[in-house]
């Protein structure tokens, strides 16, 4: 990346309060281009927010984001088209078949020769002989597929996922994690993962964000996250955080 070129994400002092309540408070992270970074935290952590301002669906209170060196939401539109989203559990028009659901939203974001795209995601994701089934009548691991299709097509340069492997057995699941790292050092794209599967995030983030209460609690590749808490797995580092745990008592 040229010195120049602004980074994929950008967050800077993000404080997002509801009320009295600051479910982000303070914050600051930046990410480079063809990272994989787990964002993780227990419920009420402030990961969906902080997710949703990225996406240039909530206002700050104070702070600021920037996508692609457009500062979110205000500037959003300079750079949707080379960024997408993908959660399993927001789902696309069941009525529509998986080419109609994929047809729409490749209309949406512009993308160039749409049949093409379309063709090369179902081979890649295993979705040909499911193309033309209608989406509601698809199992859930198939729908979940179908999402990351949905996400993908635009070829994002920007990728923020919620439990991306969700409803799908684990041969499937390693699979798709598989795909996402390819992605990401092909195409060079930036991807921050939201997930409580301890085992995935440990295998595919080169970092890890830890929240609790609206603030980051440490921020770390796996490696020297166990290290630092001396435990054996990233599980027992996000219960040591959840529960008020310190550094191994060191």
């Amino acid at each position: 990346m040229p010195a120049s070129s602004p980074p994929p994400i950008a967050v800077e002092r993000l404080v997002k309060i509801y009320r009295t309540v600051a479910a982000v408070d303070g914050i600051s992270f930046t990410l480079v281009p063809g990272s994989i970074t787990g964002l993780l935290g227990g419920n009420g952590a402030g990961k969906t927010t902080t997710i949703a301002t990225i996406m240039g669906l909530v206002i700050p209170t104070s702070g600021r984001v920037t996508v692609l060196g457009a500062e979110m939401p205000r500037q959003r539109y300079r750079v949707l088209h080379r960024m997408n989203f993908e959660s399993p559990y927001v789902e696309v028009p069941m009525r529509l078949s998986v080419r109609q659901n994929l047809t729409v939203f490749g209309m949406l974001y512009g993308v160039e020769d749409l049949r093409g795209r379309i063709a090369q995601l179902g081979h890649e994701l295993e979705l040909t002989k499911l193309l033309d089934r209608p989406t509601g009548k698809l199992s859930a691991g198939q729908k979940t597929r179908v999402s990351l299709a949905k996400s993908l097509i635009n070829s994002p340069d920007v990728l923020l996922l919620d439990e991306p492997t969700a409803s799908l057995d684990p041969d499937t699941a390693d699979w798709v994690r598989g795909h996402l790292a390819r992605y990401a050092e092909m195409r060079r794209a930036t991807v921050l993962l939201a997930s409580h599967n301890m085992a995935e995030v440990e295998r595919l983030c080169d970092r890890v964000i830890i929240m609790k209460r609206g603030r980051i609690e440490d921020d770390d590749t796996p490696a020297k996250l166990l290290a630092r808490y001396g435990r054996r797995t990233l599980e027992e580092v996000f219960l040591d955080v959840a529960r008020g745990g310190s550094l191994a008592e060191v």
